[in-house]
């Protein structure tokens, strides 16, 4: 039997391509936003979110709901569930939407847009929860 993933963001274009490259290894729960967050998977891999607005027609609350909302939600059930492994990306933009020079850890994150503003508290909600023994996080 094949081990199975809960992961989020599955229609995008990187769920996409992962589904596709860890097929023939991993089987899918695909999470439904109009269903309940339930993980029974031993790994979750959040991807859902809202990218860039490249037509600059978003409401900048819709930012907030689907990358630093739901990211709560979905890292909290992955805490109350018996799963051991999270990962999540986030992005570039979280630190800074200009730079000159070489991006370090040691660079103080400056995001300037919504999109970048709401990956950062994300970000920063996962990074400063205390994580149970056992489990590990990745973003």
């Amino acid at each position: 039997m094949r081990s199975k993933i809960f992961i989020t963001g599955a229609s995008g274009f990187v769920g996409k391509n992962l589904i596709e490259y860890l097929k023939p290894k991993y089987s899918f729960t695909k999470y439904n936003r109009k269903e309940k967050i339930d993980i029974i998977e031993s790994l979750v891999i959040h991807l859902a979110g809202k990218a860039h607005d490249l037509k600059n027609i978003s409401n900048s609350e819709e930012y907030y709901q689907a990358n630093t909302e739901l990211t709560k939600k979905v890292f909290d059930e992955f805490i109350n569930s018996d799963a051991k492994i999270f990962i999540t990306l986030s992005s570039v933009k979280a630190v800074a939407d200009e730079l000159v020079g070489e991006l370090t850890e040691e660079y103080m994150p400056k995001p300037i847009t919504h999109y970048g503003k709401s990956k950062l508290l994300a970000e920063q909600y996962i990074t400063n929860k205390e994580i149970p023994s056992g489990k590990r996080i990745y973003v």
